[in-house]
């Protein structure tokens, strides 16, 4: 697949990196021609110098063949603004926008622009980690009206099967991440001290949700 990528710092660097190892071709969109040191001398895909919203421009990185755009500039607005371009203008299928402002980001995920909101989201992974609490949303839907979220399950839990937690607190687990690996679990599947759960759930109903994984199961004769 050809592959074009706006923004040649850090992040943008490495995936063009990355997926040029992967065999695929890359094109990388920047204003300042010395970022593409960056690439190092190995890299065989195209630089462009440009400003990646300019039509002319994602022309020159091949737009019009590609598969994929990635926004990755420091610019929110620059990223986004690319990211409808490709999409509207030249049909690309699969493009993703990196947004430093978070409150932005599920705006422009409403306008089909699938976001990576990279400071708020690093900082809010460490935050679970270190105060494991409550629900964190990975995903919403258009609507608004159903998420995927990581909710903190309470060592209650530890020990009980996935259908017992889906039968008392209404989700569906989407998967665990166990010892940094995610799993598809079945409902037999018995909840291990450690585990992250990532539910299915109404937005509606987190509150509801969170309090009965922070309760633990309901005490039944025979459990």
């Amino acid at each position: 697949m050809h592959i074009v990528i706006m923004g040649c710092g850090r992040v943008g660097s490495a995936l063009a990196q990355t997926l040029e190892q992967q065999g695929h071709t890359v094109a990388v969109i920047d204003q300042d021609p010395t970022a593409f040191r960056r690439l190092g001398p190995g890299f065989g895909g195209r630089r462009v110098t440009g400003i990646g919203f300019d039509q002319d421009t994602l022309r020159e990185a091949g737009i019009e063949e590609a598969g994929a755009f990635a926004a990755v500039s420091s610019g929110d607005n620059s990223n986004i603004i690319s990211a409808r371009v490709a999409r509207e203008m030249f049909g690309v299928e699969n493009v993703a926008a990196r947004i430093y402002d978070p409150r932005r980001a599920e705006v422009y995920q409403r306008l089909g622009i699938p976001t990576v909101a990279t400071v708020r989201w690093t900082a809010d992974q460490m935050l679970r980690r270190l105060l494991p609490s409550g629900a964190e949303p990975l995903w919403r839907d258009p609507t608004g009206g159903v998420q995927l979220a990581e909710v903190h399950a309470s060592a209650a839990w530890v020990g009980h099967k996935i259908s017992k937690l889906q039968e008392e607190t209404g989700v569906r687990v989407a998967f665990l991440t166990r010892l940094g690996e995610a799993i598809l679990p079945s409902s037999q599947t018995v909840l291990q001290e450690g585990d992250l759960v990532h539910v299915m759930m109404r937005t509606d109903e987190v509150d509801k949700v969170e309090a009965s994984f922070a309760k633990g199961p309901e005490e039944e004769g025979g459990h």
